[in-house]
């Protein structure tokens, strides 16, 4: 949360609110995006099992495998997610992740409202860096890109998402990018079939009682 009276954070937090009140629309679907590291551990000690009367001994010496980057958008009011595990964080593997969402995922959609943070990757110009001009115009042309506020990566549900994987999936060492993208691959399989939602509750009204301190006073 910014410090008191900040205009900026609200005007953003309000809009990302509004985009969350639409209702479900195939052909204008709104979606978020996140991404976040893992590294790549592998154990050197292997474990010993329990016996009658000694517990389980597990040795905590491993080896560093470097760190994989998580790409991961979601649908909220589909229950729909796309995860993408890469090797880096560049503009190019975000521009070529949104490619993928555009052409593979929602490719009959009208235009594609995609809640994310403003970090530096994530901007139309990485189009440009990786796509030839007229390719870049037409990716940058199926969306509407929506930023969440500094401070407010909370309101991106992406990363509610994101927390569930990490429970749910990434709770243990991988040693290979190969390891990590099956394990993810199966995991996303199995919560799209379930249809997983995120039902979202908060709203402006709410954010003007509860975060009344982030508005500015106005004075005749």
């Amino acid at each position: 949360i910014p410090p008191d009276k900040n205009s900026e954070f609200v005007a953003n937090m309000e809009r990302v609110l509004d985009i969350y009140k639409r209702p479900y629309d195939k052909d204008y679907p709104v979606i978020c995006m996140d991404e976040s590291p893992k590294q790549l551990i592998e154990v050197t000690r292997a474990r010993i099992p329990m016996r009658r009367g000694q517990e389980a001994r597990v040795g905590y010496e491993y080896v560093r495998h470097g760190v994989v980057n998580i790409f991961l958008a979601n649908e909220p009011l589909k229950g729909k997610r796309v995860v993408s595990i890469t090797k880096f964080k560049t503009k190019k593997d975000w521009a070529v992740f949104m490619k993928d969402i555009a052409d593979n995922q929602y490719s009959k959609a009208k235009k594609i409202t995609m809640v994310m943070d403003n970090f530096k990757t994530h901007s139309p110009s990485s189009f440009y860096e990786t796509f030839e001009p007229n390719e870049a115009k037409r990716l940058c042309d199926r969306f509407d890109f929506i930023f969440t506020p500094k401070h407010g990566s909370w309101l991106n549900m992406a990363e509610i998402e994101l927390h569930v994987l990490s429970r749910q999936c990434l709770n243990r060492h991988f040693t290979s990018m190969e390891e990590i993208t099956t394990a993810v691959n199966a995991w996303q399989n199995q919560r799209n079939n379930k249809m997983c939602k995120i039902n979202w509750q908060f709203t402006n009204k709410d954010a003007r009682v509860k975060l009344k301190r982030l508005y500015p006073s106005i004075h005749d």
